[in-house]
């Protein structure tokens, strides 16, 4: 059992259903999974059960205790995920738009977990059952490339390199607005959003935070640029590119409320490189753009001609 304790100290969910609050201050529970919780008391507030239909007041002290996903609940599935690179240690994998990483409240099937279970014999076992060979993550609606691990030692070194900056990860995005240079910087640390705790932002203690970008075509009104990540904050490039006045084009929580209707973000992780962690061999894999994102810059190009 895992347990979650919130205070509401902001005039955001006061009044709301103890149910659709819970859901907005984790972006990995759903509304129907916290009534249920609600239903088998694994929620109080100040001490208490409460209901579903319960009002939240301020300075409520919430508690949740969340269950712990056991190996039983994660079922190999044929995803047919494609593998980009494959050995003894070490793979890189494509994650499609809209699968989650790994399994979650609320997310027990349909994983990039429950499909690497399928395809490969082994997996590292460092982040625990729920999280076999998952090294990074990338957001739900961003496509592209992960390094997974085969075996704890490979795991070890991959973590390594990320901390050590030495990672290749290059990102393709399209923004909002016309940046009116052709690379820049963003080097800015990330926390939580202060009065959204479901929302990461540009904070004073959050965490160091770099981002470069160029810029790889302009047009009317939107920019598409590649980003390569020095750190892996999450939320990175969403935030950064907020901060700078250029949000991502479909973006639901950083993009403005008039934005192109994509399902999410228009950001794809397209390469990925790093070193083996055995043979020293410096691996590099890139992944196109999948259909949606090239047929969109295509649309995009044909209305501003």
């Amino acid at each position: 059992m895992t347990t979650h304790n919130f205070n509401i100290d902001n005039s955001t969910n006061v009044g709301q259903r103890i149910d659709k609050v819970l859901a907005e201050l984790n972006s990995e529970w759903s509304r129907t999974q916290m009534q249920d919780w609600i239903k088998e008391k694994l929620v109080k507030v100040n001490g208490k059960e409460v209901k579903s239909n319960y009002k939240v007041k301020m300075n409520d002290a919430i508690e949740v205790t969340e269950k712990d996903i056991v190996e039983a609940d994660i079922v190999p599935e044929n995803l047919n995920l494609d593998i980009y690179y494959e050995d003894d240690d070490v793979a890189i994998v494509y994650k499609p738009k809209g699968m989650v990483v790994h399994p979650s409240a609320g997310h027990y099937t349909g994983t990039l977990v429950n499909g690497l279970m399928y395809q490969m014999k082994n997996l590292s076992g460092i982040n625990g059952e729920v999280r076999p060979g998952i090294v990074h993550r990338i957001d739900k609606d961003t496509s592209g490339l992960l390094m997974v691990a085969k075996n704890d030692v490979a795991h070890r070194s991959l973590v390594e390199q990320l901390i050590d900056k030495t990672v290749t990860r290059k990102y393709t995005a399209l923004v909002h607005g016309n940046i009116p240079h052709d690379y820049g910087t963003v080097d800015a640390p990330i926390g939580r959003n202060k009065n959204d705790r479901q929302s990461m932002d540009v904070v004073d203690d959050g965490k160091e935070a770099v981002t470069h970008f160029n810029v790889k075509e302009h047009f009317k009104n939107f920019t598409l640029i590649e980003c390569q990540l020095e750190t892996g904050r999450t939320h990175q490039i969403r935030v950064h590119m907020k901060y700078i006045g250029f949000p991502l084009a479909g973006d639901p929580k950083y993009g403005p409320r008039k934005t192109l209707d994509l399902d999410g973000q228009a950001l794809h992780a397209g390469v990925i490189g790093f070193e083996h962690p055995v043979t020293n061999e410096y691996i590099e894999r890139e992944a196109p753009l999948p259909e949606p994102f090239t047929q969109l810059l295509e649309e995009l190009r044909r209305t501003d001609a």
